[in-house]
């Protein structure tokens, strides 16, 4: 019921799962402990996405793709999501609604769904700024800094959240496939040299000891691409990812 960035949070597909999971969370081997409350809910099948909205007003709608189950590890975005008129609309409409049900809409919110047999599915609704590269994303895509805006409501300006540009926008995130000593990482610095790619951020260095969680403290780093066309953009980021390359050696047996 605590914590940020899918922290504990796992898929159970039986009730000797769901025992054995809160026994973890409740135990002195997890890190959010501040709370003894436990939230299980219904998992729904679909496509995930992410509206970003300042106010009243939707300003964006990313696509989000996670790793494998049991955990929800992110692993790639785009923005614009690939949405139908008709996709997009009911998805601003029911994200508008969990604003005005649950009295919210002074400023950023970020809400999440699934896209199911039933439409759109609602996961979390966050009174806040996306984390992450979230408010970049935006901006690279329509030239309008949320966070820049966020500040102006706080102390009073007037806020301008008109779109300068219209491009696509896609990251992908660099997850580790083992656990162990990283070797070695090489090739950011030929891939930010990519045109049209806006960032490579690594945030590990060699001798780091690698060991997965399941939740957003697995990135090893991120790239980020950006043009006017969606075929583009996901060939730009493609050939950035594939100049990365790291080497993870097991950990010591003695």
């Amino acid at each position: 019921a605590v914590g940020s960035g899918s922290i504990g949070v796992r898929l159970c597909s039986t009730v000797e799962e769901v025992a054995e999971h809160t026994t973890y969370l409740l135990s002195e081997k997890h890190t959010w402990r501040s709370s003894p409350r436990i939230l299980v809910e219904e998992f729904v099948q679909g496509p995930h996405y992410i509206a970003q909205i300042m106010g009243n007003e939707v300003i964006a709608i990313a696509a989000a793709d996670y790793g494998p189950p049991p955990h929800f590890v992110f692993h790639s975005g785009i923005q614009p999501a690939p949405l139908t008129d008709d996709e997009y609309k009911r998805i601003a409409d029911v994200s508008l609604s969990c604003l005005r049900v649950l009295g919210l809409g002074w400023g950023p919110t970020n809400i999440e769904l699934r896209w199911t047999k039933l439409g759109p599915v609602v996961i979390e609704v966050n009174p806040r700024l996306l984390g992450g590269t979230g408010p970049q994303l935006v901006q690279l895509a329509y030239g309008v800094d949320l966070i820049t805006e966020h500040i102006k409501l706080v102390v009073g300006d007037e806020w301008d959240l008109r779109e300068r540009h219209s491009h696509i926008v896609a990251v992908r995130v660099l997850v580790p496939d083992r656990d162990g000593i990283l070797d070695w990482i090489d090739g950011d610095s030929r891939a930010a040299a990519v045109p049209g790619v806006a960032e490579v951020k690594l945030c590990v260095e060699p001798n780091m000891p690698i060991v997965r969680k399941g939740d957003y403290r697995d990135r090893m780093g991120h790239v980020i691409a950006a043009s006017p066309d969606r075929a583009r953009t996901e060939a730009i980021l493609q050939r950035a990812v594939d100049l990365i390359s790291w080497s993870i050696s097991p950990f010591p047996t003695w």
